[in-house]
C-alpha cells in the first residue's frame, strides 16, 4: 500500500446555517484512503454522507481542514485547478446513471476522455476495453434508452473510470437496481476498481455489500470512525 493516500482529510469541519441554528455536520473529521483500497461508508441518512463525498470530490469546501488528493492540498486552489483535478483524478458514480440520452454507451465513455484531451483513437480504445470488461461489447452502439438498468449503471461505472482516476467516489451505486442485478454489478465494480488500482470510497446502506469491501467506516458525532 502506497504511503501517500489518494484521499486525505484532516480536521475537516462543515456546518450549515438553518435560521438561527448552526447545524454541525463534520467536526474535525479525518480520513485516509490508499490506492487500491475499497472502503464502505455506512451511516444513517442525515449524518453527512453526501456532504463528505462532496467535500472529498471537491464539489464543496469545508470551513476548516485539509483536503488532499494524491497528496496535493486542494482548498486554496483556484476553481479552474479544482475542476481539472475532478476531471482527471476523480471518478464519480451515483445511484442514478446520469448518462447522456442522445449518445451511445461508447460515446458516453469516450466523451470525458475527449474533454481531458485524449485522442479520439485512444479514447475509443479505452472505452471499448472498459465496456467489454463489463460485458457490454454487444451494446457499444446502443443508446441508454435501449439498455437495462444494470447495463446503464455498468456504462456509468465505465465512464467514471475512463480517465484512469486515482480516486473513485460512489453514492449508493447499485441502490436503484434489483437484488440480483445489484450483486452482479457490484462484483464487477469491485473487480474493476481493484484491477485499476483505484482508491474507492463507496457509500451504501447495504451491509452485505459493505462486508465485501476492505473496511467499513461510519459517521459518528461529525467524525469518521471504524464501524
Amino acid at each position: 500500500m502506497s504511503e501517500t493516500p489518494v484521499l486525505g482529510l484532516e480536521g475537516v469541519t462543515r456546518h450549515f446555517r438553518s435560521g438561527d441554528e448552526t447545524l454541525e455536520i463534520l467536526k474535525g473529521a479525518g480520513f485516509d484512503l490508499f490506492p487500491g483500497e475499497i472502503v464502505a461508508l455506512v451511516a444513517p441518512s442525515g449524518t453527512g454522507k453526501s456532504t463528505l463525498l462532496h467535500i472529498a470530490g471537491l464539489l464543496e469546501s469545508p470551513q476548516q481542514g485539509a483536503v488532499r488528493i494524491a497528496g496535493r492540498e486542494t482548498r486554496a486552489l483556484s476553481d479552474t485547478l479544482r475542476t481539472q483535478i475532478r476531471r482527471d483524478e476523480i471518478g464519480f458514480v451515483y445511484q442514478f446513471h446520469h448518462l447522456l440520452a442522445e449518445f451511445s454507451a461508447l460515446e458516453n465513455v469516450v466523451l470525458p476522455q475527449h474533454i481531458s484531451g485524449v485522442s479520439p483513437r485512444e479514447a475509443k480504445a479505452r472505452a471499448t476495453d472498459l465496456l467489454t470488461r463489463f460485458g457490454l461489447a454487444h451494446r457499444l452502439h446502443n443508446l441508454p434508452g435501449k439498455l437495462s438498468g444494470g447495463e446503464k449503471q455498468r456504462v456509468a461505472i465505465a465512464r467514471a473510470l475512463a480517465n484512469r482516476p486515482k480516486l473513485l467516489l460512489a453514492d449508493e451505486p447499485t441502490g436503484n437496481l434489483d437484488v440480483h442485478t445489484s450483486d452482479a454489478v457490484f462484483d464487477e465494480l469491485l473487480h474493476a476498481v481493484r484491477s485499476e488500482n483505484v482508491g474507492a470510497l463507496i457509500a451504501t446502506h447495504n451491509e452485505e455489500l459493505a462486508s465485501r469491501m476492505d473496511r467499513v467506516v461510519t459517521l459518528r458525532n461529525g467524525q469518521i470512525v471504524a464501524k
